[in-house]
């Protein structure tokens, strides 16, 4: 295996469960890819804030199977789009959201019947979307950007502005109006359109870190594989009796064979990997050159660090972001009702970041504490103790529609792909990392190999 994020964990455990020796070759000093902890202010802290849902069945499982469990180490909430009481212009509700416990459809019906800050127009215009999604199977034929799909629905500019455009950019990290439409449906397919336990909200209790790349390595490492960290794959070679070669520099400095190879890493790490392969194999000069025209949005993470007891009516809350204003926050995210060590620290996620990280990031951090402090109501939130900005200029994919997604298999035997920007119905998520991981391994374990490699 080369690379330890998400999908490489998954696949490594995949090949281990189907009886296949493995050793996993990570980079860094940690497993966990884009979602992991990282040390600043001499702690650690998440390098980016993840919402999961209950319909995320493939990382669930794989959780239990590596002896964590779910409902202990996440917070599950009921679907919910809401907004700090009258924190609209002139002290209006902008938004409140929230589905009960009810079976589905129903749970979003009532939702719809109880949201406040919605006018009439409002809520018929959300109903009549999910009731055509519903008729449509939540599927697209032709794609399209999510504005155009938007307005082809007649959703009111009230719905966009504080419904859609927030689900959109928070799911896909990608502006609606250059989002894929199609991939924006399959997403509230497993949120507004799924069964009411497959809606759930699901906010991390834990570190990222504990959330499943430990118990990942400890589970491999009990059953034989080896995992070594600070390893670097400097070159990936075919063999003439059709295994691989994979040369790794760093703390491992191992050139050893394997029979078949799962490339978890970065795009742009992959396709530095396959292009030494091109004169052999041009098949391996067209991936590469496909995936190095992906592009990629950033995301901001802002940490405010406040007096113990600073709380935030909820978990997590949305936020009325206006660039233009200096006011870049889509959500808040309230560490310490999540975590009790982290008691008094905010985390607020700026998706789609291309403008806030052009800013000084003492600038950008300021005006986020002024952000909330107008949110909330709450002066004392315009001066933390101290904040901390993490981010990451190549978060996730740019969801565009009919974006050219490659699939787990390369066309060169032994040889595959995993990762969450690989063919599938979902953008960038936690989720479609696991599922390709799995699917790679599957296909790599059918090809009569007995060891694979898995490196990053």
């Amino acid at each position: 295996m080369v690379g330890g994020g998400w999908a490489g964990c998954a696949a490594a455990l995949e090949l281990q469960a189907r009886g296949c020796e493995v050793t996993l070759h990570e980079a860094a000093r940690a497993l966990g890819g884009r979602a992991r902890a990282v040390q600043a202010r001499a702690r650690e802290l998440d390098n980016g804030q993840h919402i999961l849902l209950g319909a995320y069945r493939d990382s669930l499982a794989l959780m239990r199977r590596v002896g964590l469990d779910p409902d202990a180490t996440l917070l599950r909430l009921p679907l919910q789009m809401r907004y700090p009481p009258a924190s609209g212009p002139g002290g209006a509700e902008l938004l409140d959201f929230a589905a009960p416990r009810l079976p589905a459809p129903l749970h979003v019906l009532v939702a719809l019947l109880r949201a406040r800050g919605l006018e009439r127009a409002d809520k018929l215009a959300l109903a009549r979307f999910t009731t055509s999604a519903r008729w449509m199977d939540w599927h697209l034929k032709k794609d399209c950007s999510v504005t155009e799909l938007l307005e082809r629905f007649e959703q009111t500019q009230r719905l966009y502005r504080l419904l859609w455009r927030p689900l959109c950019i928070a799911a896909l990290n990608t502006d609606p109006e250059r989002a894929s439409a199609r991939v924006f449906l399959a997403v509230l397919r497993d949120s507004l359109g799924a069964k009411r336990a497959a809606s759930d909200m699901l906010l991390p209790r834990v570190m990222l870190d504990e959330l499943f790349p430990q118990a990942a390595r400890r589970h491999l490492e009990a059953a034989g594989a080896r995992v070594l960290l600070g390893s670097r794959v400097e070159a990936i070679t075919p063999l003439p009796d059709g295994a691989w070669s994979v040369r790794a520099g760093g703390a491992s400095g191992i050139d050893a064979r394997h029979d078949a190879v799962v490339l978890a890493t970065a795009p742009w790490q992959s396709a530095s990997l396959l292009r030494p392969l091109a004169a052999a194999a041009p098949v391996a000069a067209d991936l590469a050159g496909r995936l190095d025209a992906l592009a990629y949005e950033p995301i901001c993470t802002v940490y405010l660090q406040y007096a113990p007891g600073v709380r935030l009516p909820l978990p997590f809350c949305a936020l009325l972001d206006d660039p233009d204003a200096g006011a870049w926050g889509q959500f808040a995210f309230d560490r310490g009702q999540l975590d009790g060590g982290q008691d008094g620290l905010l985390a607020v996620v700026v998706s789609s970041a291309g403008r806030a990280i052009a800013l000084e990031q003492a600038q950008l951090a300021d005006a986020v504490a002024r952000q909330l402090a107008d949110a909330f109501g709450q002066n004392a939130l315009a001066a933390p103790a101290w904040t901390q900005v993490i981010a990451e200029k190549r978060a996730t994919f740019a969801c565009t529609p009919d974006l050219d997604r490659p699939g787990n298999d390369t066309g060169l035997r032994g040889l595959l792909l995993a990762g969450d920007y690989t063919a599938c119905d979902y953008p960038a998520t936690l989720e479609s990392a696991v599922r390709s991981g799995l699917a790679a391994a599957r296909l790599a374990a059918t090809s009569d190999s007995k060891a694979a490699a898995v490196e990053h």
